[in-house]
């Protein structure tokens, strides 16, 4: 099986809520809410390819430094293996914005249970819950 490699932030507000990003049709999974990030290249690391997602998908600086290592998640889909290293973000420069046609959405960490997620996603919300 295929071992897909993708890293995830959760950007925390100053008031403690969470960014999520709803996929956008036509994407697998369209629909569910996911946290930020996307798939790490070959010749990147995990927090370069945040730092360049960040910077495509939501028009916002951030710094490896400003990245810290929070959990993993681990899970088999049916045609591939995803291993996705999660970083928690509570600097970074601009103000997020949809450039990919996803809607985005603030919420506390008691409200991402309301969220439909992919199964990978899932997992993280207790982690979040345990650590914020």
């Amino acid at each position: 099986m295929k071992v897909v490699l993708v890293a995830a932030v959760a950007l925390i507000d100053r008031d403690g809520r969470i960014l999520l990003a709803q996929r956008p049709e036509g994407k697998s999974m369209a629909g569910l809410w996911e946290f930020p990030g996307g798939k790490v290249e070959p010749d990147e690391t995990p927090e370069h390819a945040l730092i360049r997602e960040l910077k495509e998908e939501l028009d916002i600086d951030t710094w490896a430094s400003c990245l810290a290592p929070l959990t993993f998640a681990s899970h088999s889909y049916d045609d591939f293996h995803l291993l996705m290293p999660v970083f928690a973000c509570r600097k970074w420069e601009g103000q997020p914005k949809p450039l990919e046609g996803q809607k985005l959405s603030w919420a506390r960490v008691d409200q991402l249970r309301d969220y439909p997620m992919p199964p990978a996603d899932l997992p993280l919300i207790a982690m979040l819950r345990d650590w914020l």
